[in-house]
């Protein structure tokens, strides 16, 4: 049984395919640049965790977070950052950080927290702090928040 057909990209005849550039709109970075200024924000994070200043650090991380294709070492390092963030706070106060941001960090928020979920590994070094993390935004911003985070097509 023959089965190239398969192998045949039939959208590409198709005037009416939805193309992912139709979708969203790419980050209006190029990738050096957007890498650029992800690496200011590592060391503005430091320089606010070094002050515990976490609501501050992660607004830094979360408003300016790359998103999109041709931006992915940005995007890794983005998340190294958050995570670190994660990392250095106490459990005791996650609610209120959570609490001071806005609605729009919380949902940038979800998707790093599912983003490092889903990534090989991470979860043995960091699962439980993801998920305590999970727990306090769904708690405070809801199940919305979640399903803002995964039909949001400007994937992070």
């Amino acid at each position: 049984m023959d089965v190239n057909f398969r192998k045949i990209d039939i959208d590409q005849y198709d005037e009416d395919a939805l193309l992912d550039t139709e979708l969203y709109e790419s980050d209006p970075r190029d990738p050096t640049q957007a890498l650029s200024d992800t690496k200011q924000n590592a060391a503005a994070v430091r320089s606010a965790l070094s002050k515990n200043d976490y609501v501050g650090a992660l607004t830094l991380v979360l408003e300016s977070a790359p998103y999109g294709p041709n931006v992915e070492d940005a995007k890794n390092l983005n998340l190294q950052t958050l995570v670190s963030i994660l990392n250095s706070t106490k459990a005791t106060d996650i609610l209120g950080i959570v609490k001071a941001l806005s609605t729009d960090a919380q949902d940038t928020l979800m998707k790093y927290l599912y983003k490092g979920m889903a990534l090989p590994g991470w979860g043995d070094v960091s699962g439980s702090v993801l998920l305590g993390w999970h727990e306090k935004l769904t708690e405070v911003a809801g199940t919305g928040c979640i399903v803002r985070a995964m039909t949001d097509r400007r994937i992070v």
